[in-house]
């Protein structure tokens, strides 16, 4: 009877001792650990690349800018802060964002290129710009500029026509009493405009999409890059 016993198979889900070696015993603690380390190891590169992205985009694409100063009151504030499109410095490729007037544009300062500038575009290549008391002329027709604050252009200063040679651009601050601009110191060249303002980031109250004017789309095109006999020289900066 005991020998029968012996022989019988063992009853279900018995283990017997060789079989330990199989059996892999994970306690809860252990396993949560793993867990977690595996979850940290994945955010980390995660984060390892969002950052190297987000490097590029502010290398090649957006750079933050400070506003410092009031000319270009009231559209841009002292001390707010903006995106600017970078692409911009490389309007020569199709694919490119182009530069429009009406578009507020940062520039290294052509008399000192240290200096950073920021104002609106007021004349392409090829157009013919004068001031005659305070209004603004873009080839013969005077531009509609909302943007403007009556109480901040009292000067009504005048300005001779500038022919805009190509690759250079004509630009003013909107705070036209208290702006050093094209009227004083000339043209800007295509190569020194590295940013298009894209978006006020700062402070967050006035946080907008920067567009630029459309009220002035219809002003007729300049020369298109031929040298008008009447036109008057500008600098040769």
């Amino acid at each position: 009877m005991l020998g029968k016993q012996f022989n019988q198979p063992p009853p279900f889900g018995t283990i017997h001792p060789d079989d330990d070696r199989d059996i892999e015993i994970q306690r809860p603690k252990d396993a949560a650990r793993k867990h977690l380390w595996q979850e940290s190891r994945l955010l980390v590169r995660d984060l390892i690349f969002a950052l190297m992205v987000l490097a590029l985009v502010m290398v090649f694409i957006i750079q933050p800018v400070k506003v410092e100063g009031t000319s270009m009151l009231p559209y841009l504030h002292d001390g707010e802060r903006i995106f600017v499109n970078k692409l911009i410095y490389y309007d020569d490729y199709r694919w490119a964002p182009k530069i429009y007037r009406g578009d507020i544009v940062v520039f290294w300062f052509p008399e000192d290129p240290s200096k950073s500038y920021i104002k609106r575009v007021i004349g392409l290549p090829g157009d013919t710009v004068e001031v005659h008391d305070g209004q603004v002329r873009v080839n013969g027709r005077d531009l509609d500029e909302g943007y403007l604050d009556p109480h901040l252009n009292m000067s009504h200063a005048s300005k001779p026509p500038t022919y805009v040679k190509p690759g250079y651009y004509f630009v003013m601050g909107d705070n036209r009493d208290n702006s050093s601009d094209s009227r004083i110191w000339g043209l800007v060249p295509k190569k020194y405009i590295y940013g298009k303002a894209l978006f006020r980031y700062w402070p967050l109250g006035a946080a907008k999409v920067i567009t630029r004017d459309p009220h002035n789309r219809s002003v007729p095109p300049g020369a298109t890059f031929r040298r008008d006999d009447d036109a008057p020289d500008s600098d040769d900066r």
